[in-house]
């Protein structure tokens, strides 16, 4: 699996899990589901991904985007 769709993988997870908190442990979880999103988005635009980054030092190969 390649940098991009490690990525993508962790940050689909990692909403799923939010919301899970969210619904089954304290509205307040809801703020990770924001900084995850919210991370995407910028990440979208600037190119900087600090999962991007853990990732490919744990030796995840690179993909085209990250």
């Amino acid at each position: 699996m390649t940098l991009d769709k490690s990525v993508l993988a962790f940050a689909g997870l990692m909403v799923l899990v939010s919301v899970a908190l969210t619904l089954f442990v304290h509205p307040a979880f809801v703020w990770l589901t924001v900084f995850v999103g919210a991370n995407m988005l910028q990440a979208a635009f600037t190119g900087f991904c600090p999962a991007a980054m853990i990732l490919k030092m744990i030796g995840v190969k690179p993909g085209t985007a990250f």
